[in-house]
């Protein structure tokens, strides 16, 4: 039997494998904070509540309208985009010339109302979401048994990451967003509507969480709980990679994803912590983050 590192090379993939899933979605995750954070700076404690709604939208519209998974991975960012749209613009705009703090809690305050909502009408436990016929069944690589469902959450997770990143970074329009953060009234004086544009950030913020929870959906069990399970890790990452930025985001969230895949090799008992032991030993050599700039 082929070793690696004295462990069995199937036992060492499926780890490695396991941790690309749950990387793919802490990238997910955390690119949607911050592009908020960069853009907006906004802490967006919510986060976690609109990647459980993601969830949520897909399960209501299969169950009520037999809609496809397909379907549900484009309507259900816009759905939650529509709604974090609204509540960007009814609430949180009025918050942004205070203190950072506000932000946070305000929206702090609405993770715990969306997610007592739901557990009254659903209840604590998880719900199943099937995964589509197409991505069904396992693809014998040699080395190890690769569940087609789970290759594909790696692919379409980094594509979107990458997407978004190419869209804020290389384009006219994420030019645009990042001219409008730092100097909102010169932006406006071109004649660009800047309430617009913050208002479409945060909802894309929102719709890239969504998307991460319909990827989710039939990976793990939809359950109103499960923002709350991921979100403090997802902060996590953000820290380490570096508040606000794009590429750090990204990036740590695979390789802190892989890491704890890892530690449950080498180390299970210290798999649940390894990501903070991480992010304190990133704060304390570096409080800007990997990716982030030093002020």
């Amino acid at each position: 039997m082929t070793m690696i590192f004295g462990i069995p090379i199937q036992a060492f993939m499926g780890q490695l494998l396991l941790g690309l899933i749950n990387g793919s979605f802490y990238a997910l995750l955390s690119l949607g904070l911050a592009v908020i954070f960069g853009l907006l700076r906004v802490i967006n404690f919510a986060h976690g509540a609109q990647y459980m709604l993601g969830a949520f939208a897909a399960l209501l519209l299969l169950q009520s309208g037999g809609v496809s998974y397909w379907v549900a991975l484009a309507l259900s960012p816009l759905i939650v985009g529509i709604v974090a749209a609204f509540v960007e613009r009814t609430m949180l705009a009025r918050l942004y010339k205070l203190d950072h703090l506000y932000g946070l809690l305000f929206t702090f305050g609405l993770a715990l109302v969306i997610e007592g909502t739901f557990r009254y009408f659903f209840g604590a436990s998880g719900k199943p979401y099937p995964a589509p016929a197409a991505l069904t069944g396992v693809v014998n690589l040699g080395f190890m048994v690769l569940p087609i469902y789970r290759g594909w959450v790696v692919v379409a997770s980094l594509v979107i990451c990458l997407a978004v990143w190419a869209l804020i970074e290389k384009t006219r329009l994420g030019a645009t967003l990042r001219a409008a953060t730092e100097n909102p009234v010169l932006v406006q004086n071109f004649g660009i509507n800047v309430p617009l544009l913050l208002t479409l950030t945060y909802a894309l913020g929102a719709g890239l969480a969504a998307v991460a929870g319909v990827l989710a959906a039939p990976v793990y069990q939809v359950s109103p709980l499960m923002g709350t399970q991921i979100i403090i890790v997802v902060f996590a990452v953000v820290v380490v990679g570096g508040m606000g930025s794009i590429m750090g985001a990204i990036v740590t969230g695979y390789l802190l994803g892989i890491a704890e895949g890892l530690t449950k090799v080498f180390y299970p008992e210290a798999s649940n912590i390894v990501i903070f032991v991480i992010m304190a030993i990133v704060l304390i050599l570096r409080p800007a983050g990997l990716f982030g700039k030093d002020v």
